[in-house]
């Protein structure tokens, strides 16, 4: 099957030496799918946001992807809800393996659209706006670990490159915020980020950087206890 004919499938036009069609991962009434043909290999954008494999799976579905192209099937491996205050579920984040993450919405049949959120939250938001204390960190897997130690802990979607949003400020206006980078040059510009955002609204904003590990899942798999984190709290090395 040609770049053409899955077009023609979708609805689809030339633009150029690329079509614009309409994308199959999610209800996209406003072409939002590039196709074009690169080194003998269809190449494929979702201009909406559709991670690209989930794209290609929509594809595969509909039996509109050409049989020689060598592309893995992604499997869904985890999914974290992020929800309202009052606990409703707004969307997820999803993770695929190969490693890959998207983000999706209920469509109110019981369905998925695979689309971002309309209103970005904080993960765990009912607990973020209950808590005086919170640990910002920068994936949902590290949310978890840390609340399996008894922390309550938040994130936002889109990991390091993610903008932070002026919601997630407010939502943490008078609280005392622990903010912990990856491991990593894009994990401490993202705190750099967020504690200039918080400056004058948080009551308290404490930078830790956890040396041993690329991130607070890996020091707590490395040995390290909730005790010993309480202790770098409570002595840390930047504060304000």
């Amino acid at each position: 099957m040609t770049v053409g004919e899955i077009a023609h499938h979708l609805h689809g036009r030339k633009s150029g030496a690329s079509y614009v069609a309409r994308c199959p991962a999610h209800d996209d009434r406003n072409p939002s799918l590039s196709l074009r043909v690169a080194d003998g290999k269809v190449l494929v954008h979702c201009h909406a946001g559709c991670d690209q494999r989930i794209v290609i799976d929509a594809l595969k579905a509909r039996g509109l992807w050409p049989e020689s192209e060598s592309v893995h099937r992604s499997v869904i491996t985890a999914a974290y809800d992020y929800t309202d205050e009052a606990g409703k579920l707004l969307y997820q984040v999803v993770r695929t393996d190969p490693k890959g993450f998207f983000q999706r919405r209920p469509d109110g049949y019981g369905g998925w659209i695979n689309k971002k959120g309309e209103r970005q939250v904080l993960y765990r938001l009912r607990e973020v706006v209950e808590a005086p204390i919170v640990f910002v960190v920068e994936g949902e897997k590290d949310v978890e670990t840390l609340r399996d130690q008894g922390f309550v802990a938040t994130t936002n979607a889109g990991g390091a490159k993610a903008p932070w949003l002026s919601q997630y400020t407010e939502c943490l206006r008078g609280r005392e915020v622990i903010l912990l980078p990856d491991n990593d040059a894009p994990g401490r510009r993202r705190v750099v980020t967020i504690a200039r955002a918080l400056l004058g609204h948080a009551a308290r904003i404490i930078v830790l950087e956890l040396r041993d590990g690329k991130d607070v899942s890996d020091w707590f798999e490395r040995g390290h206890s909730e005790l010993e984190l309480v202790a770098l709290v409570e002595n840390p090395e930047v504060t304000t």
